[in-house]
């Protein structure tokens, strides 16, 4: 299955027809047109900039400008910038049968033009083409999370049937098929184990970075990777109904609900329009039927109110204060995709936060090593070290990072036979002599027992992973593994709740593990073995508790939940598609980011309010001093461009 993304929304494809064996898509062009198609999705914003451009140059030129010129400059200006929203309002109000604010900033501009103003209505249009290209351009950078979730699928399976190998399209499975599974290769449907083990990465699903030992008869998810044993498994769930599937329909259900303000902000909009469209028909005539005006002056005064009731001071109070706090946290390494989210994000009373690479580092690390007082340390090191690096396990590979901070490691050692042993270990023959490097029950468990001598309670109890090195018939040395806490996470959860935010911790991880890396940052709420759709069930719990929450997260199984929260947050070393889904992305994986960001928020939205009291009191001026006749449409001008001017200032202060 493919999903195409087009401006329409998704579309699915499931025929198994529309991909050739090397899994690449069938539709004409598609590849070809890659780069038309990344410059169709800025082209709005070019023609808001390019818009903007000519306007400026127009406006400096002007004394050099013959008046057919300047005229002809500045309707290119109005076709190049309002050509996109002009169509958008004109078809949503054909659409929804109402006018909208698009319609209402069109009437203004012709409105600014009639009345010989047209340097004022090109600028009015321009500042709204600006705030819809930066809206529309969001939109597409989020659409592309699903795009980046389908890559992880894999398109292909190896079917057994009959004894014999056969490649088919995974949307051709059925319930019962049997698949082969090699080593490194992706699990490309869910089921069950019915020949062989192997340890499991399943990241992709639960997020947690240590392999899961899986043998007959346990599940296996798609897009998980079997990493050291082929497999051979029985599919127990049609395609479009696997886990992995659920978490991409998940995503796209979340991504597509509207946010309380924006639903807000669109039954404002035709009341703003109809209100403002009214007042300006009440003037035109009521003045010269009740007041003795002449029509002429009625007509005037309805031109000025038109103008001068128009948005533009509204829109310029959020878009420079937004633009320039999105700057201000682009700067610290903290990326918001657009200002909406900036702005959700003061208003959070809790956060919830996954453990895997957010709270922790993400990879396991040696924390303890103890050796046989019969062996010289440095040796064991330097040749678990080399066995080690031979493999692609997480666990071998912190090992064999271990080896090389004791600047013991030695590549050149020979490594003889090193044979894995799928969910235990390794061994191997160094110096004539054999090596096994693995649990207890692989090593030996009464040796292993006789070892440790205790250790294994505090060890375990601090949620460890403990690898024992043995030669010959004698257990050598451990190593204790965990994934560490990151630097910054513990200072961080503490301003968190200096700020009144409540931090909820979500894993896949187990109970205990869970509880230890709490208790570790500070953390007094968590909720361990949490999937995917367990984690978006959180979510939404939390949502109704506290009405605005955070979630922060880097792998693909918190892309649903992500896209659940008021703001999600994704940390910049994670998946692609938790930071093509996350609103907020950490860049420098520092969460004391996020408590500048949302003190970022809090002026944000401060200065915003300040603007929009001052636009709106502005224009409430203006409106009555010209029913009042006592200003004059210059004076207006003046009085609407002037105060668009200052809350520009007054934004950009959030540079600072």
């Amino acid at each position: 299955m493919i999903i195409i993304i087009n401006r329409g929304g998704f579309q699915l494809v499931t025929d198994s027809n529309v991909l050739n064996k090397k899994g690449s898509s069938s539709l004409p062009l598609q590849t070809k047109t890659s780069f038309i198609q990344k410059i169709g999705e800025h082209i709005e914003l070019f023609a808001a900039l390019l818009s903007g451009l000519i306007i400026l140059l127009t406006w400096s030129f002007e004394s050099y400008l013959s008046e057919p010129m300047w005229v002809s400059l500045h309707i290119i200006a109005f076709i190049i910038g309002g050509y996109a929203k002009s169509k958008e309002g004109i078809t949503e109000t054909v659409k929804a049968k109402r006018l909208n604010v698009e319609m209402l900033m069109i009437f203004a501009a012709i409105g600014s033009v009639s009345i010989g103003y047209w340097t004022e209505g090109a600028i009015l249009i321009f500042i709204f083409a600006l705030s819809g290209a930066l809206e529309t351009y969001s939109l597409n950078k989020s659409n592309k999370a699903i795009t980046s979730l389908m890559e992880l699928q894999p398109e292909e399976a190896v079917l057994l049937k009959n004894g014999q190998e056969s490649i088919v399209s995974v949307s051709s499975l059925h319930v019962n098929d049997i698949i082969l599974v090699r080593a490194g290769e992706r699990i490309p449907a869910d089921g069950k184990i019915v020949k062989g083990s192997s340890s499991i990465d399943e990241s992709a699903i639960t997020g947690e970075s240590m392999p899961v030992n899986k043998n007959l008869n346990q599940d296996v998810y798609a897009s998980t990777v079997a990493l050291d044993g082929t497999l051979q498994v029985e599919i127990t769930t049609e395609p479009l109904e696997t886990l992995f599937q659920k978490i991409i329909k998940m995503v796209q259900h979340a991504q597509e609900e509207k946010s309380p303000s924006q639903l807000f902000i669109e039954r404002f909009e035709g009341t703003y329009v109809n209100i403002v469209l009214i007042s300006v028909a009440i003037m035109m005539f009521l003045p010269y039927f009740v007041f003795g005006w002449s029509l002429s002056d009625s007509i005037y005064r309805a031109l000025v109110l038109l103008v001068v009731a128009s948005p533009c001071a509204l829109v310029a109070s959020i878009t420079p204060a937004t633009l320039s706090a999105i700057s201000n946290a682009a700067r610290i390494g903290v990326l918001f995709k657009g200002g909406v989210h900036l702005e959700n994000l003061s208003h959070i009373k809790a956060i919830a936060l996954d453990k895997t690479g957010t709270l922790t580092n993400g990879k396991p690390e040696v924390t303890d090593a103890y050796f046989s007082s019969d062996y010289d340390e440095d040796y064991v090191i330097t040749v678990v070290g080399a066995i080690e690096n031979e493999s692609t396990h997480p666990l071998a590979q912190a090992i064999t990072t271990y080896s090389k901070k004791q600047s013991t490691f030695n590549p050149d050692i020979n490594v003889i036979d090193m044979k894995t042993r799928s969910g235990y270990g390794v061994t191997a023959i160094v110096d004539e002599k054999k090596w096994e490097i693995g649990k207890p029950d692989y090593v030996g468990k009464r040796e292993a027992d006789k070892f440790l001598d205790g250790k294994v309670f505090s060890l375990a109890a601090e949620g460890k992973t403990i690898v024992f090195a043995k030669v010959e018939d004698t257990i050598v040395g451990l190593f204790a593994m965990k994934d560490t806490i990151r630097e910054t996470t513990i200072n961080a959860i503490h301003e968190l709740k200096q700020k009144g935010i409540q931090p909820v911790m979500l894993t896949g991880d187990n109970q205990m593990t869970a509880k230890i890396i709490a208790e570790e940052v500070g953390i007094n709420k968590y909720i361990a073995d949490c999937l995917p759709q367990e984690k978006v069930s959180q979510v939404k719990t939390l949502r109704k508790q506290y009405e605005n929450i955070a979630m922060v997260g880097d792998g693909i199984n918190d892309a649903p939940a992500l896209a659940s929260a008021n703001v999600g947050i994704a940390m910049g070393e994670g998946t692609d598609v938790a930071l093509e889904t996350a609103d907020v992305v950490l860049i420098k994986n520092d969460l004391s980011r996020l408590n500048h960001s949302i003190t970022l928020s809090k002026r944000m939205n401060r200065i915003v309010k300040q603007n929009i009291v001052f636009s709106l009191g502005v224009i409430v001026i203006l409106i009555l001093t010209n029913y009042m006749q006592l200003l004059d449409l210059p004076l207006g001008v003046i009085g609407h461009e002037g105060s668009t001017i200052l809350v520009i200032l007054n934004g950009l202060r959030l540079l600072k």
